[in-house]
């Protein structure tokens, strides 16, 4: 074979673990590359004092949620195969984080209009079934999501103890199998801010579905 169509081939195969089936109409993961978002790492996080409604029935923002050693906010939903595939991961990941001093937000930014299944109640349900010890929110307006540059879901953004951005990206790199994950990216770089190490991978490509922004000035 020729080796450049050779090498073609061998990175469309290191790539084929992040593609998960066919999930149907509407519902196929967005591989496209994300929007350069408006802070980059070492910047503060934007809107971190916006309250956000929780599925416990409160409102709680960024800056309230911060753990003493940093905070995690995920940006993911329900409806999409990719936040399913990675939605038990995401609960250990923050269940676990919380218990080590970070504060952990996982936020909801989808119009549910879009999908039914990413309304408030469906949310309640799928923190409940998932065991989430950390809060739930809904971005009601998606103002949060588009202040902080993030487009998929899930796409986690892992702030240190002065709020300040040290991970962005994806959860790991194999959304299908759990047990065939090589690179653990979101766990590595919370155990790095715990251990008060430098993250191994400060930024990676998230990979998942598209948000389904609110339109401007609905809520």
């Amino acid at each position: 074979m020729n080796p450049m169509r050779l090498l073609v081939f061998s990175l469309g195969l290191a790539s084929a673990a992040l593609v998960p089936a066919s999930s149907g109409a509407g519902q196929d993961p967005d591989p496209s590359p994300q929007a350069e978002g408006p802070f980059s790492i070492g910047q503060p996080a934007p809107m971190q004092d916006v309250r956000m409604k929780s599925v416990s029935g409160t409102d709680i923002s960024i800056s309230e949620a911060a753990g003493t050693k940093g905070t995690l906010v995920i940006f993911t939903c329900n409806h999409c195969p990719w936040a399913k595939m990675w939605q038990g991961r995401i609960a250990a990941i923050g269940n676990a984080a919380m218990r080590r001093g970070i504060g952990v937000l996982a936020v909801n930014s989808n119009d549910p209009a879009a999908y039914a299944e990413d309304s408030f109640d469906e949310m309640k349900a799928r923190a409940k079934k998932l065991g989430f010890k950390f809060p739930y929110v809904v971005d009601a307006t998606s103002d949060v999501a588009r202040a902080f540059g993030a487009t998929h879901t899930p796409e986690a953004y892992l702030l240190d103890a002065q709020g300040n951005l040290v991970y962005h990206g994806g959860v790991d790199d194999n959304a299908r199998e759990e047990k065939a994950v090589k690179a653990a990216w979101l766990r590595d770089a919370v155990d790095a801010v715990v251990t008060g190490k430098p993250i191994p991978l400060a930024e990676t490509k998230a990979m998942g579905c598209s948000i389904k922004f609110h339109e401007k000035g609905s809520s």
